[in-house]
């Protein structure tokens, strides 16, 4: 069975940074691709970062993150993370993390592509 287990959510000031990560278990990120999703209370799941299993793993951003987000991983702990800086209210939710098998040219941020999803992780930003 797969579990994805995120954590590193909290309440930090707009400007501010977090580290999320999210941790893989019955599952190995060989040949995968993660992904960081969130969704805000009232609004559609957002796709905020993928990134795929090569060394270095090819990347994708959402562009409402691009530049203050950088995803990472460590196939060997199978752990992902998700660096945020310059946080903005707006990129309050639920922070979920999302495995699928296979690899893309250009990793899907696509919600539906992905079959295991974590509980999820609240980021607050307050400004």
């Amino acid at each position: 069975e797969v579990q994805l287990v995120e954590s590193g959510g909290g309440s930090v000031q707009a400007g501010g940074s977090l580290r999320l990560s999210c941790t893989a278990f019955g599952i190995t990120f060989d040949y995968s691709t993660m992904g960081w999703y969130r969704q805000a209370p009232g609004k559609e799941r957002e796709g905020v970062a993928a990134i795929d299993s090569e060394s270095p793993g090819r990347t994708r951003y959402a562009d409402s993150v691009k530049g203050r987000f950088t995803i990472d991983k460590d196939n060997s702990r199978n752990t992902l993370h998700l660096e945020m800086s310059r946080l903005t209210p707006e990129d309050s939710a639920v922070y979920y993390c999302a495995v699928k098998p296979g690899i893309c040219w250009i990793p899907s941020l696509l919600g539906s592509d992905y079959p295991s999803w974590g509980q999820g992780t609240q980021v607050t930003v307050s400004s």
